[in-house]
């Protein structure tokens, strides 16, 4: 589990997130379920209550597992397989669980009050009704149990009716229905985009494609389906909750990529299932056709078969013991000769049964499985040594001339910390907040943790506007420097320009005059000659694109893959303060209210001062986000 790329990602130095602890927290918690259905011991019962309260510490995925448990738990009662095992695992989990995880601050009262664990509580009545009628069944006869059952089903419904219309009653007046943001994304994939920009311009919340799930879980995507099947023969408790879970995760990884994580260790368990099946089936093979293995294994069956009789005769032993006594040494010669008859059936049902394959066949089998899983390992270090390991704030690149470092970040990180005042505060998209405020030690506007989606959409609404508006905007927010990453010289796709949509629909989300078709040709978003007069004029096309052309004489942008359709602009709002040496970073200040003013056309003094004075009044009760 611990080399699944996906788990790496989480966990390597430099990266490490609470999922790493949270992935831990979940199959352990996993493991508790199936360990208390397996011995309906109230010991792992509590212990699995604790753990679901660790989980619940540790990362706020922890309501996929008070979802999946009751899903199980009804799969188990609607398919006849309701045993008193399942009741001690499934109502302490409920019951201690919630109350342990109200008491962290984050959850809260919301362990209780939210549309994301009512399925738990509605599972829970459910169990409590079956349990009562198999309680009842046990000590009524069948005539008095039919009237008990339509009497208890009766009061079931009622209470179930009357416990929907109170969740119903307190859900009503939410517009989400009690769904958080995030959850309504995952039931619904087209949620975020319309309605939370925000959530779904996070990459790690985009669907993921075939290539993502070759690079994190890679063989394991061919050994899921064949431990699928094994789960199936025979299909237990445990096993149905494990298939469960596959099947639940590989929806939610397909609707977000980060959510891989989760499915990562449940291909791992299918595939360790899957490779445990194998391995018995061809090392059985191999033993069976050994020298010497079949008369251990004719000797197995001939007391597995002896056994059988004797079982299935005992009672007829006990009623005719006298005769039995009588006849015992005819009764033994026919036992020899029976058992001579049927060792060959006997065998050939265990050669069925075992799945015997042919001993050359089996070796290679074996090798090959074992090479499978050398192949894994290999690319696993790989992934984490390419992939995940090197730092994200120091690029690197391949080429035909060796190897190329790209330390921009960190240069102009330097650049804040050393030319700008310690209370100077900085704008930049939100992606880059945390390295901002760590590197340059600088306080910056939105950071990777700000949940106010009005000072997101500010910001976007800032980059979005022509210089003027945007300087208003900034200004009023004290803004000193804005911070821009630009690909377009060196081919580095995760720029602004890439994220500037993102930019314009969390805008216009709270701003309304802020429209994304006006930055869009024909529902195309173009940099070059036929983008939108809109597109060509906003701060973040200029702040971008600011003497790009003297690079090559052509502003060919690389990412995009055309030349940038203006080319020649000045700014008269904002100035160049420095750009990295390869382009990727790039810094502006505001230009103060004189400097402005000083540019325009030559005005006697006393209007020169007047107009400022109007402006600046005008400035003061102008509200620059309409």
């Amino acid at each position: 589990m611990q080399r699944v790329p996906s788990y790496i990602s989480r966990s390597v130095a430099g990266s490490y997130d609470n999922e790493a602890v949270a992935i831990f927290a979940l199959i352990f918690t996993f493991y508790l379920y199936i360990k208390t259905l397996n011995t309906g011991s109230l010991f792992y019962a509590t212990l699995n209550a604790i753990s679901y309260f660790y989980m619940v510490c540790s990362w706020g995925g922890y309501t996929f597992i008070i979802n999946l448990i009751p899903m199980h738990v009804l799969l188990c009662i609607v398919t006849g397989r309701y045993s008193s095992r399942l009741y001690i695992a499934y109502a302490p989990l409920v019951v201690l669980g919630t109350l342990l995880a109200s008491l962290v601050p984050v959850v809260g009262f919301n362990a209780v009050m939210t549309s994301e664990h009512f399925a738990s509580f509605l599972v829970f009545i459910i169990i409590h009704v079956v349990a009562l009628v198999y309680y009842i069944k046990g000590i009524l006869s069948p005539k008095m149990f039919k009237v008990a059952v339509t009497f208890v089903v009766s009061i079931g419904l009622v209470v179930c009716g009357a416990a929907l219309a109170v969740l119903i009653a307190l859900v009503a007046s939410s517009p989400t229905k009690g769904w958080s943001g995030r959850s309504l994304s995952l039931l619904d994939p087209t949620y975020a985009s319309k309605y939370i920009p925000i959530i779904a311009s996070v990459s790690e919340h985009q669907p993921p494609t075939w290539p993502s799930y070759f690079m994190d879980i890679n063989v394991l995507a061919f050994l899921v389906p064949a431990g699928i099947i094994a789960c199936f023969l025979p299909l237990s408790d445990a096993s149905s909750f494990v298939i469960l879970y596959i099947v639940t995760s590989v929806y939610f990884s397909g609707v977000m990529v980060r959510l891989m994580l989760v499915l990562a260790p449940a291909a791992c368990i299918m595939s360790g299932i899957a490779l445990s099946a194998a391995f018995d089936v061809f090392t059985r093979s191999i033993k069976f056709q050994l020298p010497g293995a079949t008369e251990n294994f004719e000797r197995d069956a001939g007391e597995t078969s002896s056994n059988s009789v004797v079982a299935q005769n005992d009672v007829a032993k006990t009623e005719k013991n006298e005769d039995a006594v009588k006849e015992r040494p005819s009764k033994k010669n026919r036992k020899k000769e029976k058992e001579n008859v049927e060792k060959p059936s006997v065998k050939s049902q265990i050669k069925k049964k075992l799945l015997i394959l042919p001993l050359e066949a089996s070796i290679i089998a074996i090798f090959l499985l074992v090479l499978l899983g050398a192949f894994y390992v290999v690319h696993c270090v790989w992934a984490a040594a390419e992939a995940y390991s090197a730092p994200s704030i120091v690029l690197t690149s391949h080429s035909h001339d060796g190897l190329h470092v790209f330390d921009d970040f960190r240069e102009a990180y330097a650049w804040l910390s050393h030319n700008t005042e310690v209370d100077d505060k900085v704008a930049s998209w939100w992606d880059y907040g945390y390295q901002t405020t760590a590197m340059a030690n600088r306080t910056v506007i939105v950071d990777n943790n700000t949940w106010n989606n009005t000072h997101i959409a500010t910001v976007g609404t800032a980059m979005s506007s022509p210089e003027k508006a945007a300087w208003e905007i900034f200004n009023s927010l004290d803004v000193k420097y804005v911070l821009v990453v630009f690909g377009g010289l060196v081919g580095y796709p995760s720029d602004d320009i890439n994220k500037f949509l993102w930019m314009v629909r969390i805008g216009g989300g709270v701003f309304p005059h802020i429209k994304e078709p006006d930055y869009l040709r024909d529902g195309q978003y173009r940099i070059d000659s036929q983008a939108t007069p809109t597109m060509l004029n906003c701060l973040m096309y200029k702040l971008s694109y600011y003497r790009f052309v003297e690079t090559d004489g052509k502003a060919f942008d690389r990412v995009r893959r055309t030349e940038i359709g203006k080319k020649y602009f000045k700014l008269t709002h904002f100035e160049e303060v420095f750009t990295t040496h390869h382009w990727m970073v790039r810094i502006y200040k505001l230009k103060p209210l004189k400097n402005r003013i000083r540019g325009r056309a030559k005005k006697s003094k006393s209007k020169a001062s007047s107009t400022t004075s109007t402006k600046r009044i005008g400035m003061k009760k102008k509200n620059p986000w309409h």
